[in-house]
């Protein structure tokens, strides 16, 4: 989730944790029914063990995890990250560890975990959870963090103001939690969304720089409709050519068309796009200035809000009526009905995954990163990241209109890595989906050509067609074949091979 303009975070969730609430770590306890375990049982591992029969509300066993509070360092009243880990029982996971995150700044990694990737789902609007037979943890370990400081169940003050401390603060974490469970010299691959393009590429950036494999072997980075650049790239500049490819959908008047056409050009936004989004690029791009005269993403969403007030900037495809979301945001502002709890406030709940109980959770924390002073990812630190990385994904969906898919290419092609500037061929490969056996009506998931791809000098784009901003929610099937491609299970997302799991098949 990605929370960007004044009336954004005026909507987005205001509760903050409360970081005097004290550590709530169960301990030692039985991992459910199960005769035989994946992680080998010690003292340190079996203190965070879940019972996977005795989540509130989901009546399946979700099957062996650990999750609770790791210090990001060793000092004493070390502020400490919450995490859940879900081991994998495929054999080709063995010796790997793949890392979720999302953005926000301040947003749980738990919204990618109940909603998008992990083994349970609770989806906006339906009945209860039930079981994700496209969960992530069926190729691969999945750790899910929240982070930084001041996001989630994390304990202590924020106190991160640039995107190297917040690095350093997952790297101490991720030493201490490799140490808790032995899984020392692994290799890594680091997922996420939104914000989380700013958070992995500078975590990837300072794993490289520790030189310590040890710790941190890291392989690959899937960055999914990430923040790369300053947001007149990735929402100004593209915004009025959404509304043209988006057209009858969005439902806007001739005159609102013809004003927002005038100002585009006005702005140069309309020969921006022609001039640099080529390919080859034909030169560093210059960085347009923001001003209130072309601030026309937020102008096309005001028009949009009093045509469907229910409109969804993370998947402008929703209507109303506002679905509830258990976990409280389901769209572009904050909802909890009458008589509704969020899921992960609840006492029983958070005492079933070892969190602190009694905390105010909230999906997205106010606080976090308030004051970014890192430079974007795609003028800094990526190109490096790109060119260490066995594979770099960036991956987007068409969708999305917090961040815009031509606002990534725009990024992109203003990107130097390898000796060369931007993809030198326009992106039009196809982006194929295996056909498989849907499992259950309440799973259900495309297949077949879902879109566009390209590669050049170890840069996969990816981009969705009728897709919103959390990929791995909206087309959790794409997204697998997209992650069997991050770990180096096919050789591209071009083929038309099978997934590589009897679980989808």
């Amino acid at each position: 989730m990605w929370r960007t303009s004044a009336f954004l975070l005026a909507l987005a969730a205001t509760s903050s944790f409360a970081a005097s609430i004290p550590n709530a770590r169960r301990s030692a306890k039985p991992v459910g029914k199960r005769q035989s375990t994946i992680v080998p049982q010690n003292d340190n591992t079996t203190s965070y063990a879940v019972d996977g029969t005795s989540l509130p509300e989901v009546d399946f066993d979700v099957g062996e995890s650990y999750a609770g509070l790791m210090p990001i360092s060793d000092e004493e009243d070390s502020p400490e990250l919450f995490f859940w880990f879900f081991p994998s029982e495929n054999p080709a996971a063995e010796n790997e560890i793949t890392i979720w995150l999302n953005g926000g700044p301040g947003c749980s990694s738990l919204e990618g975990l109940f909603q998008e990737n992990g083994p349970v789902l609770w989806q906006w609007g339906t009945f209860k959870p039930v079981r994700n037979p496209w969960s992530w943890h069926n190729l691969t370990n999945m750790l899910y963090v929240e982070q930084p400081v001041g996001t989630g169940f994390t304990t202590g003050e924020p106190t991160a103001t640039n995107e190297e401390m917040a690095a350093d603060q997952f790297l101490g974490f991720f030493k201490n939690f490799v140490d808790t469970f032995g899984f020392h010299e692994r290799s890594i691959y680091i997922a996420g969304e939104s914000y989380a393009g700013k958070y992995i590429p500078y975590i990837s950036n300072a794993m490289f720089d520790a030189e310590d494999t040890t710790y941190y072997n890291l392989e690959s980075i899937m960055l999914i409709d990430p923040s790369l650049s300053e947001d007149i790239i990735q929402e100004e500049i593209p915004a009025v050519p959404f509304v043209d490819y988006w057209g009858p959908l969005l439902n806007l008047n001739e005159s609102f068309l013809e004003d927002i056409h005038d100002r585009a050009d006005a702005c140069n936004f309309t020969s921006f796009i022609e001039t640099y989004l080529v390919f080859p690029p034909p030169g560093p791009m210059p960085m347009p200035e923001e001003s209130e005269e072309c601030g026309l993403w937020g102008d096309i969403l005001d028009a949009e809000f009093l045509i469907n007030p229910c409109f969804n900037v993370y998947r402008i495809t929703d209507t109303c009526p506002v679905l509830w979301d258990v976990l409280g945001f389901p769209g572009s502002f904050e909802y909890t009905p009458p008589g509704a709890s969020v899921y992960f406030n609840r006492s029983d709940v958070q005492e079933a995954i070892n969190a602190p109980v009694g905390a105010t959770w909230a999906l997205c924390s106010d606080g976090v990163l308030d004051q970014d002073t890192s430079p974007e990812t795609a003028l800094s630190v990526l190109p490096g990241v790109i060119e260490q990385t066995n594979k770099t994904i960036i991956t987007h969906g068409t969708a999305d209109y917090i961040l815009l898919a031509q606002g990534s290419l725009l990024a992109i092609q203003n990107m130097t890595w390898e000796g060369e500037q931007g993809f030198q061929s326009e992106p039009a490969d196809p982006f194929f989906v295996p056909y498989h056996e849907d499992q259950s009506v309440a799973s259900l998931a495309g297949a077949g050509v879902m879109g566009t791809t390209h590669t050049e000098r170890g840069l996969t784009w990816i981009e969705v067609n009728m897709a919103g901003h959390m990929l791995p929610q909206f087309v959790p099937s794409a997204m697998y074949r997209q992650l069997e491609f991050l770990l180096g299970r096919v050789e591209s997302v071009t083929e038309d091979t099978p997934f590589t799991t009897l679980q989808t098949q």
